[in-house]
């Protein structure tokens, strides 16, 4: 039961904090943030349909840590948003510049989760991923329901 909740609580963290030192040292070369790269990676796989609104969704983080990025964004001239609507309804569009770098975080997530799985073969990788879908959404049930209880 230890290692049950070492994995849970140690190694989790871990990969957590791994997975953001990665994106700090990789955005350092463009002067952005880690906060940067969920953003740019769901614009440029949308192809510019996206809103601020589907970015928190997607990114499944809260609207003001979108918000900022997209001013810093907007600001580094990597995106623009369409001013004819409420700001968080406008589509998103990345520059040139901005598609440049998402392509480029778009090559660095494939080839780095594959250098994270090495030595897994592929049936494993989608238990693994199963696996830790139903884990989240679990635990996500389990929140909701403490929620309620201590309401």
């Amino acid at each position: 039961m230890e290692n049950r909740f070492h994995a849970f609580t140690i190694l989790i963290n871990q990969i957590g904090r791994s997975i953001h030192q990665i994106k700090t040292k990789e955005m350092k070369q463009f002067g952005l943030k880690s906060s940067h790269v969920s953003c740019l990676y769901y614009l440029y796989k949308s192809n510019g349909i996206l809103t601020s609104k589907h970015l928190c969704d997607i990114c499944n983080e809260d609207k003001a840590l979108i918000s900022r990025s997209l001013v810093e964004l907007e600001e580094k001239g990597l995106c623009i948003l369409n001013e004819k609507t409420k700001r968080y309804r406008a589509p998103i569009v990345l520059t040139k510049e901005g598609l440049k770098i998402g392509k480029y975080i778009e090559e660095r997530i494939d080839h780095l989760l594959e250098l994270a799985t090495l030595g897994l073969e592929e049936s494993t990788k989608e238990a693994m991923y199963d696996a830790l879908e139903l884990i989240c959404r679990n635990l996500e049930g389990i929140n909701r329901k403490l929620g309620e209880k201590h309401d």
